[in-house]
């Protein structure tokens, strides 16, 4: 099932990833699959493929706002920008917070998005 809205909860290891509405919440979680090898740059290979999986987590959400430390919003935010140009374009904000109760983050999210009432929906001539 695909909501409207979503909130995505990151840090450099896990993400949780939150369709809603205003009756309901549907969680799903992501967590990175680490290799440990000798291999150089491994590490970042990681982290992009973990980014990768969490921007999958969103498709077909028309409004994302993602949440979590300032160094994991910046570096999954370089890594939208560069790599996953179609989901920067449904991320409506950036915002930094700690960790949080799924009850307490769905609710912040929802007071974000009725502050920022209609930013997904285009403009209409007339």
């Amino acid at each position: 099932m695909s909501l409207f809205h979503a909130v995505v909860r990151i840090d450099h290891h896990t993400a949780q990833v939150l369709q809603f509405d205003a009756t309901q919440a549907l969680a799903q979680q992501v967590r990175e699959h680490v290799r440990c090898t000798r291999q150089h740059g491994s590490h970042v290979r990681s982290e992009h493929e973990f980014f990768d999986q969490v921007c999958d987590a969103t498709k077909g959400i028309a409004e994302v706002l993602v949440v979590g430390s300032h160094t994991a919003l910046a570096d999954f935010r370089r890594y939208v920008e560069q790599h996953r140009a179609e989901t920067a374009l449904r991320i409506v904000g950036w915002e930094t917070a700690d960790h949080m109760s799924t009850n307490e983050l769905v609710a912040m999210a929802r007071r974000y998005f009725r502050a920022h009432e209609g930013m997904a929906t285009p403009m209409k001539a007339g």
